[in-house]
């Protein structure tokens, strides 16, 4: 059956998946005719002035996981369909393959108005490796505790095999891999006199990306289609017709009273997706939380920034642990954690975000910030920077599900609701690629690599404690099920 567009289309949320999705909405044909508006709750921003459609220039809040200094950009991936959309979505951000301002030609070009341009992407390269610790046995674990299926190590393994079968047809890929067999390998990779574990591979065709400068650099492409309204507002309710099946949305109620109408609703609500969608018939439990990940960022100087500046990435994916070398004219360090995350539960979610935002003077918990620590002291060990006071540190909020796979498909128990969310800590790298293939879902053509991995994930509604949603896919580190207020009261 041929697809039949909506007069209208209203997206919830401006971050990777609703702002990429508004983006490749106003080049499908299909949608031509329809009308696009996203909303969002915006943050306020001082020197932000207010926009002539009564917007602001701060979609998405800045709070939002995708507002960040620094996102790592790979194909590195122990799942091979991840790994070639990703090497899909590289091709862009290096402006060698056509899509979000790049063109066939901008390989020898000067030109820097695409998505990676302009100093946007750099590619730096990506040391990925784990620790002999988790390879082919796991410890015991205790009585009651969890105990992940999957190991850091069998993601680099997996992700080493699948890097090296894109590389088969891809040269430019292929003189850039290196396997580290060894601790002095890793060593001499990183370049800091640093390591940290036991076996894993370089790629030097990933990188990074500043995160906020490209979702600005979308938003401003997007505003000029002069397609797409952006409305400031928080969402309170969806509204339903009753008087259609199952009760149709219809569009949104905001927190102000104001009300968006539409034909079809796109919550593409991030972290927030549990405390906006609600159904009496289904719930998130089980398959969807916010999890909370810590950043820190080690103000540098001159002397040890031009040190650093030019080193991979580096990513210990037994550990979580990873730093990404500061832009050639920022003097700071960005150290991480890629954890199984704090949840804070607040009914009826089983998780809500807790930002610098909602609660000012947030900082991370001391268990967090040891971590940070432990990871600047083994992969950038010069003197003094491991201790020095963190310049900021920010809690960032992930979108997980068990596996790690997006969430986009139809709302089964809300007609007229299209949910696109469960970025689970690594979706910002789609972004030139992500809005098309969500498009893509809506009108009925998801790619059959992600038909089952995308679809919805049905958990009944039910009444009782919130359980924990543990991403099981080998990447993660720390500890999982650390409830947020619990560990910032340690701290106090």
């Amino acid at each position: 059956m041929a697809y039949s567009p909506p007069a209208s289309v209203l997206i919830v949320g401006s971050g990777v998946f609703g702002l990429g999705t508004a983006e490749a909405l106003t080049r499908r044909p299909e949608f031509a005719n329809s009308t696009i508006t996203v909303v969002d709750r915006g943050s306020g921003v001082e020197g932000h002035p207010a926009d002539p459609d009564g917007g602001v220039n701060d979609f998405p809040a800045r709070d939002a996981a995708s507002i960040d200094s620094s996102r790592i950009i790979r194909a590195d991936y122990a799942d091979p369909a991840y790994a070639a959309l990703a090497a899909d979505a590289l091709e862009i951000w290096r402006g060698r393959k056509k899509g979000y301002g790049a063109s066939e030609t901008h390989a020898t070009s000067d030109a820097e108005d695409y998505i990676g341009g302009g100093g946007r992407y750099r590619e730096s390269g990506l040391i990925c490796i784990a620790d002999k610790a988790d390879d082919d046995t796991k410890a015991e674990a205790e009585p009651g505790k969890f105990q992940a299926k999957k190991t850091g190590m069998y993601y680099v393994r997996e992700s080493y095999a699948n890097v090296q079968a894109l590389a088969a047809d891809d040269a430019y890929l292929r003189e850039r891999l290196e396997e580290l067999p060894n601790p002095e390998a890793i060593r001499a990779a990183i370049g800091t006199g640093g390591t940290t574990g036991d076996w894993g591979y370089i790629n030097r065709a990933s990188g990074w990306a500043d995160a906020a400068a490209s979702m600005a650099w979308v938003y401003e492409r997007v505003k000029k289609t002069g397609r797409v309204a952006f409305v400031r507002g928080e969402v309170a309710s969806f509204i339903k017709d009753e008087t259609k099946k199952e009760g149709t949305v219809t569009g949104v109620t905001l927190r102000d009273g104001r009300q968006l109408s539409a034909d079809l609703t796109i919550a593409a609500t991030g972290a927030w997706t549990e405390s906006v969608v609600q159904s009496d018939k289904s719930t998130f439990k089980n398959t969807l939380a916010a999890t909370g990940q810590v950043l820190g960022y080690v103000p540098l100087t001159a002397e040890e920034h031009a040190q650093i500046v030019s080193i991979p990435v580096v990513l210990n994916l037994s550990t979580g642990l990873f730093v990404i070398p500061p832009a050639p004219d920022v003097l700071e360090l960005k150290v991480a954690r890629h954890a199984f995350g704090y949840i804070n539960p607040d009914a009826p979610s089983s998780s809500t975000p807790l930002t610098h935002l909602t609660t000012p003077g947030l900082t991370i918990p001391a268990e967090g910030a040891a971590a940070l620590r432990r990871g600047l002291t083994s992969m950038v060990p010069i003197p003094g920077v491991a201790d020095r006071p963190f310049s900021k540190t920010r809690i960032c909020w992930y979108t997980d599900t068990p596996t790690g796979d997006f969430i986009i498909d139809y709302h089964p128990h809300m007609p007229g609701l299209f949910v696109a969310t469960g970025g689970s800590g690594h979706g910002f790298k789609f972004l030139p690629v992500l809005g098309e293939k969500i498009v893509d879902c809506v009108v009925g053509k998801c790619p059959e690599a992600f038909r089952t991995k995308w679809a919805w994930r049905e958990s009944p509604s039910a009444e009782g404690e919130a359980t924990t949603v543990v991403t099981d896919d080998g990447s993660r580190g720390g500890l999982p099920g650390l409830i947020l207020r619990d560990e910032l009261a340690k701290t106090a």
